[in-house]
């Protein structure tokens, strides 16, 4: 069973935006922190935004003032609205979740949504 769906990615040129968003599953008895990474090809996946389950957030500096993330507690969703996209934002986005369910806590992953950023 999937754990986390990942929806929103695409093509956007410079400038634009995207919201992507995360679902996670219902067996999920509790969500302490939901975020989002991101990863190139050759490089290590880096953390781009995280938010605990009272709604405080932290960014990469690379994003800051740029995306931000939400989450709703009651339907188990994570989002990032990402705004004034950089080529340099290109990459997998992956949604991150440390979640309980009947195995205890544990982390999970996403399966990734490429987001483009290209004229």
């Amino acid at each position: 069973q999937v754990q986390l769906v990942e929806s929103g990615g695409g093509l956007v040129q410079p400038g634009g935006s995207l919201r992507l968003s995360c679902a996670a599953s219902s067996t999920f008895s509790s969500i302490n922190n939901m975020g989002w990474h991101r990863q190139v090809p050759g490089k290590q996946r880096e953390l781009v935004a995280t938010t605990i389950s009272d709604g405080s957030a932290g960014y990469a500096d690379s994003v800051k003032g740029r995306f931000t993330i939400s989450r709703d507690n009651a339907k188990k969703m994570v989002y990032l609205q990402m705004n004034s996209l950089k080529p340099e934002d290109t990459a997998v986005y992956y949604c991150n979740a440390f979640a309980k369910d009947f195995n205890g806590w544990r982390n999970y992953w996403g399966q990734g949504t490429q987001v483009t950023v290209s004229s």
